[in-house]
């Protein structure tokens, strides 16, 4: 079972599901192509996709443009069905960042298709996390700088006050969809500048002064 790591605690979340957020960065939305969304756009990872800071990202074999998307990520710590807005806030316990790597020509072929996005989005190493900083200790002010480097040059930078929807509005969405659990990690989205990533890239991501991950692709 994959956990989740709080910084300066012992404390471990067992990580259940993975509920990601797509389209939810306007320009973002605009470089692929794609229609802004009226609401969320939801997709799932598997919890054995996780890795954290430190580890390495395996390129899959069966796709060539691997591409880097930050996010901010949300801790759910309670178990929540159809909430409000109040509820939802409530219902986040901490933040951490995080990347949602894409294999983006596969991606590409499943959309003309028609088909679901999971073999581009679920394969072993797909979502790298950072250590996690609970609410308790520190309140997510929006305003926060999401950014990834690429072998020191910064490919991604915008501040979370871009998201189309904002945490409590995604939690309560998804909450109407499906049951939240404690343990469940939330991808928000990524702001534009997804680009490729190769073999031997080392990637570094942060979330204002509050949590940041290094990783590399083998």
């Amino acid at each position: 079972m994959k956990s989740v790591h709080i910084k300066n605690s012992k404390e471990e979340f067992t990580i259940g599901k993975i509920v990601c957020v797509g389209r939810n960065y306007a320009e973002h939305a605009k470089e692929l192509g794609n229609e802004i969304p009226d609401k969320p756009v939801i997709f799932l990872k598997p919890a054995s996709a996780v890795i954290h800071s430190g580890e390495k990202i395996i390129h899959p074999d069966y796709g060539n443009e691997l591409h880097h998307e930050v996010e901010l990520v949300l801790l759910i710590g309670e178990t929540i069905k159809n909430t409000n807005i109040a509820q939802s806030e409530k219902a986040i316990i901490g933040y951490g960042v995080g990347l949602d790597m894409t294999l983006r020509d596969v991606q590409n072929e499943l959309k003309k298709k028609g088909n679901p996005w999971t073999l581009a989005k679920c394969f072993d190493t797909s979502a790298v996390i950072s250590g996690f900083v609970l609410k308790k200790d520190y309140q997510l002010k929006d305003d926060e700088k999401l950014e990834l480097k690429v072998n020191g040059a910064v490919k991604q930078s915008d501040s979370l006050k871009s998201m189309i929807f904002n945490p409590a509005e995604i939690v309560e969405y998804i909450s109407s969809i499906m049951t939240l659990e404690k343990g469940d990690l939330i991808f928000t989205g990524t702001p534009a500048g997804v680009s490729r990533v190769n073999r031997g890239d080392k990637l570094e991501a942060k979330l204002g002064e509050i949590a940041e991950l290094v990783c590399s692709v083998i």
